[in-house]
Formats: structure tokens, C-alpha cells, sequence
């Protein structure tokens, strides 16, 4: 492990704004936080906004600066990554904004029924051959629905097309979800500059748009108290 790394690590310690349970404290356990995020880490009582797999954060820090009246939080595995977004966020005294180190598929113990108004996917692992590890997945939107609020949004930006098929497949079959918006190439299209948000570019994006790959957007709204079954083959 370099030293740079071993630095950050030691330093994501300090942050007031980085959460980093071990996997013994939330693995079939709640999270000391789980219900109370509001009131405990932001003091308010505006909704909360996920960004899953955030990365470095650029996303999460982006939408925190253009909506002061929500609360952002950041969620990947990658600490050394962590340590960007939430140093940038403590810098630049972005107060609506936290991060949590864990995997995602522990995020059942981080909120409760009803405590996350939206979930941002930014650029995710498309896992082109193992379908229930995809973020959009039924099993991982039936994670979702434990905490989401009635009708709530996501957002699926990613360069990979199959990725985006594969999720508006999934939005379209089950009658629980409503497809809000898709774009198969906002730079084609020009959709990026009609909303600054959409044009946010992280690292990844940089890179893949360097490679002359096209940035998939889908936009979608999904109900609460009804399971997602498995897309059919």
C-alpha cells in the first residue's frame, strides 16, 4: 500500500464529515445513525440525497453547492477516494454534505423506512456478467425501497449502454417504477447543457468521454411497499 494512501486513511479518521463503521458494526445490524441523519450529523430537517458509488465525490459535492435546502451523502468502499471528497467538502465549508465508507450492499442498516428522498448512480461497475451485482438491479432496488420515500427519484448516469438498456428494462417491466426521462448520449443530444447538474463530470466521465465513449442519463421514479421481482429472461 503506498504512503499516500496510508496517509489518508489516517487522516479520513479525523474528518467530522466521514462515517467508516468497520463491517462487524452494520453487517445484520443498524448503524447508531440509521432514523436520525437529520437531526444528528446535519441539524436540519431538509431531505436527504444518495450518491452510491460517489467516487471521489464530485458528484455529491456539486449537487450540495446548488441545493443548500438538502442534504447530500456520499456512499463508496474506496477510502483513499473518500478522503478527496470529504476533505474538499470540509475546505470549501460545505456543511450539507457527508460520506460514509462501507458496501453498499450493507445500506439496509444505514436508513430508515422513509429517510432518503433520492439516490444519484454515478458511472458504476456495469458487472457485464453478473446481473444481481449491478446497482440497478431488482435486488438492489428492493434495498432502496426499504428507505426511500413514496415516489422517489433516481438518477443512472453511466458510459455504459448495456447498463442503461438493462435498467430501463427493468423501469419499464415492473409497474411500480415510471420512466422520467432516458438519453442515450447527452453530449450528442445537448441535454448536458440544459441542466448543470446533468453536466457535473467526474473523474471517470473525463475519461471516458477521452475515449470517445457516449454518456448514457436515465431518470426514474420508483413507489414504496411493493417488491421488485427478478427481470425475466
Amino acid at each position: 500500500m503506498g504512503k499516500n494512501k496510508l496517509q489518508r486513511f489516517q487522516e479520513n479518521k479525523g474528518f467530522k464529515n466521514l462515517y467508516e463503521p468497520s463491517f462487524q458494526e452494520v453487517y445484520r445490524k443498524d448503524y447508531p445513525l440509521k432514523g436520525h441523519w437529520t437531526q444528528k450529523v446535519f441539524k436540519n430537517n431538509h431531505p436527504i440525497v444518495l450518491e452510491l458509488g460517489c467516487g471521489k465525490g464530485e458528484y455529491t459535492l456539486a449537487l450540495a453547492e446548488h441545493h443548500k435546502r438538502k442534504n447530500f451523502i456520499g456512499i463508496d468502499i474506496k477510502g483513499a477516494r473518500l478522503w478527496r471528497g470529504a476533505k474538499t467538502a470540509l475546505e470549501k465549508k460545505i456543511e450539507n454534505v457527508a460520506f460514509i465508507r462501507t458496501r453498499i450492499e450493507l445500506i439496509e442498516s444505514f436508513f430508515a423506512a422513509g429517510e432518503v428522498s433520492e439516490i444519484w448512480i454515478t458511472f458504476p461497475d456495469p458487472q457485464p456478467k453478473k446481473e444481481k451485482k449491478r446497482l440497478t438491479s431488482p435486488g438492489f432496488l428492493n434495498r432502496y425501497l426499504t428507505f426511500l420515500q413514496p415516489d422517489a427519484i433516481i438518477h443512472l448516469k453511466t458510459d455504459s449502454r448495456p447498463l442503461h438498456d438493462y435498467t430501463r428494462q427493468v423501469v419499464e417491466e415492473w409497474e411500480g417504477m415510471q420512466l422520467l426521462e432516458a438519453d442515450t448520449d447527452i453530449y450528442g443530444s445537448g441535454r448536458q447543457s440544459t441542466d448543470p447538474l446533468i453536466a457535473v463530470r467526474t473523474f471517470y466521465e473525463e475519461m471516458f468521454l477521452a475515449e470517445g465513449k457516449p454518456i448514457t442519463y436515465l431518470k426514474f421514479s420508483i413507489k414504496t411497499g411493493q417488491g421488485i421481482a427478478t427481470l425475466q429472461e
